[in-house]
């Protein structure tokens, strides 16, 4: 069972944490083209992303409580504790900074592009904060 849940693990993190982290940065690719619906595509996907790496986490606490107590792998060893506050704070910053901002720019990527496709900026407002949130 400790097989298992440990394929189950880094597969899903695999799966899951890798798409949910280069997602940010293929829309600062697409912010910098001025493609506000790639933007907006690209954050729902990040959001919905960063909701199903809670499934990585479910797994890593199935694998913590059937692992072989010879193991002397629980709750208190430091890399779990460093593991899920690591987590929990990425998990945080996903949803509270690098979404919102991805949001937010594909909504100013649409407003700033003149009806002749000419650009204000090089850079749309939010974008810094989507580079150091998915950083």
């Amino acid at each position: 069972m400790e097989i298992l849940f440990a394929v189950l693990h880094v597969v899903t993190a695999v799966f899951i944490i890798g798409p949910m982290a280069i997602l940010p940065m293929t829309a600062m690719r697409a912010a910098r083209a001025r493609n506000g619906a790639q933007v907006l595509a690209l954050a729902r996907a990040t959001h919905t992303f960063t909701l199903l790496s809670l499934l990585v986490f479910v797994l890593g606490i199935a694998l913590l409580g059937v692992s072989d107590p010879k193991d002397h792998t629980t709750f208190a060893s430091a890399w779990i504790i460093w593991s899920i506050v690591l987590y929990v704070f990425a998990f945080a910053i996903n949803l509270a900074v690098t979404v919102p901002a991805m949001k937010r720019v594909a909504g100013g990527v649409t407003a700033s592009t003149g009806p002749e496709g000419t650009v204000a900026a090089a850079r749309p407002g939010g974008y810094g904060a989507i580079a150091g949130g998915s950083g």
